[in-house]
């Protein structure tokens, strides 16, 4: 475990603090979420593949309790009824491709008594984000045929818009343009087919495929598993760099050398007639006799034989 004390340094928490973070949000959120729209997608596309098979059923048959069902949603329906003149309301913020565009709602009186707000479809600005001037609904009796759509949550922050002109919305929220229009419609709104009483540009079809989504969460799916992969690629990396250096330093320290006993030393090398007569001396100075190196040192430098 010694070998591993390193991680406890301040960097390398910091570093397993952020891959362990980035690898949990992989696997709770990043890929969740969009796994959850790769399957929302799929079954959007399952139920308008549905509608294009279904033959078109009396939207009242599938309104009646004054809410458009998910499950009903994309359903082709027809229904007739007559459209409320003067009180068209215009949702802002839509495009059709890459050019910015109104849609149009209107409500529509049901023979059976029901309010259902009809979008009918959308119209270019003239001039900048002007809404242009728009046909209005025929007055008299019609048979509409279209798709049933839930209705859009409304926006916090951002209520209707009123004021010169026709009144504008961020949603369709039938509730919300019922009180501009003073109409209770139902919670849903019917989306207008192609040549139909009162259209106006029509809105395709979302696309029939499902996105990269799949492709997006497997790949954070794969990021997560990668990160703890990594760290554990520069911790092993780490530890070995470490016993190299270790390895290194071991092998430039020098070998201890034995000390050398007495016998081994080396005599000075003294001329016999010195040597003679210092050895005496150095004799009595080792036996305690009070003599000194000294005098030693100043018989050497008399006779000038000392090396």
């Amino acid at each position: 475990m010694r070998r591993l004390s390193f991680l406890l340094r301040p960097g390398w928490l910091a570093l397993m603090a952020v891959v362990l973070l980035f690898a949990y949000l992989c696997f709770s959120v990043l890929a969740p979420w969009q796994l959850g729209k790769n399957s929302s997608t799929s079954a959007r596309n399952e139920q308008i593949s549905r509608s294009f098979e279904a033959d078109p059923v009396d939207a009242a048959t599938l309104i009646g309790d004054s809410v458009v069902s998910g499950d009903d949603e994309w359903r082709r329906v027809g229904t007739t009824g007559t459209y409320v003149q003067d009180s068209d309301v215009v949702v802002r913020l839509r495009s059709v491709g890459d050019t910015p565009a109104f849609e149009v709602l209107t409500p529509f009186r049901t023979d059976q008594g029901a309010t259902l707000m009809v979008n009918r479809g959308y119209v270019l600005p003239t001039q900048g984000v002007e809404v242009p001037d728009i046909t209005p609904p025929p007055s008299g009796p019609v048979s509409l045929d279209g798709r049933l759509r839930v209705a859009e949550p409304a926006v916090d922050g951002k209520p209707a818009v009123t004021g010169p002109g026709l009144p504008q919305v961020y949603t369709i929220t039938p509730g919300q343009v019922g009180e501009l229009t003073g109409t209770q419609p139902i919670d849903g709104y019917l989306q207008l087919a192609e040549d139909q009483p009162g259209g106006l540009g029509v809105i395709a079809l979302p696309q029939l495929d499902a996105g990269p989504y799949l492709s997006y969460g497997l790949q954070w799916l794969a990021f997560g598993l990668m990160a703890p992969l990594g760290l554990a690629y520069f911790v092993r990396a780490e530890i070995k760099e470490r016993r190299r250096v270790r390895s290194e330093a071991e092998e430039t320290i020098p070998a201890t050398t034995e000390p050398v006993g007495p016998a081994e030393q080396e005599a000075p090398e003294y001329d016999d007639g010195l040597d003679a007569l210092l050895t005496p001396r150095r004799k009595r100075r080792k036996a305690g006799s009070g003599g000194s190196a000294v005098t030693d040192d100043r018989l050497a430098d008399r006779y000038g034989r000392r090396r």
